[in-house]
């Protein structure tokens, strides 16, 4: 094999799901310092937190917006979770994974289910995802209870989904029992790094 080949990759796309609270957004909040990815931003229609921007954290839309964009097939994958719509757009994505750069997706369970079934052969092939499963359900409403931003009921409602969504471990392709955030980004980029070097995500150029 000459010195002179190149090898060409399509792109990842790596989708990150957990229960709320399980330390999801920590580890792609700490992912997306790093020029490893480009952070797909995803769009909902709940109401704006405390320091969050918009069209950095989420694009936030009123459902209307959120329909809209539904009904024109702009919306890779889209779910109604706790009563508010959660979506991705699809086209950033997939220009994205065409040109060889790896997206990562914050996503729910839903999201990611809709992804693997897409009808799009590209994107199922870019697909990795991966589950954040909290150690316990006591240690993720702990979590909850120390971040301060949903009342009593709200967070009764996010362990009641919790306990739904943690047994869906088995459908994703790996799973990290969550820790401290330097555990969760070591365990993140052993899977990131594998997953770069497969031998079938190559082409010769």
């Amino acid at each position: 094999m000459s010195s002179d080949n190149n090898f060409r990759r399509q792109g990842i796309l790596f989708v990150v799901s957990a229960p709320s609270g399980a330390g999801k957004s920590t580890l792609c909040d700490s992912l997306r310092q790093t020029p490893d990815f480009i952070y797909s931003i995803s769009c909902t229609t709940r109401k704006i937190r405390p320091g969050e921007v918009h069209g950095e954290d989420y694009y936030f839309l009123s459902r209307e917006e959120f329909e809209a964009k539904v009904k024109a097939n702009e919306m890779l994958e889209y779910a109604e979770v706790h009563g508010y719509y959660y979506g991705t757009l699809a086209e950033s994505v997939l220009k994205a994974l065409n040109q060889g750069t790896d997206v990562l997706l914050d996503i729910d369970v839903q999201g990611a289910r809709a992804i693997r079934t897409n009808v799009n052969q590209v994107l199922r092939d870019s697909l990795v995802d991966v589950f954040i499963m909290p150690p316990t359900i006591e240690e993720l409403e702990r979590r909850l209870r120390k971040r301060g931003t949903e009342k009593e009921a709200e967070i009764a409602r996010r362990l009641e989904d919790a306990r739904q969504e943690m047994p869906c471990w088995p459908e994703f392709k790996y799973t990290i029992i969550t820790g401290s955030t330097e555990e969760d980004l070591t365990k993140f980029r052993a899977i990131m790094r594998a997953e770069r070097y497969l031998s079938r995500r190559l082409t010769l150029v």
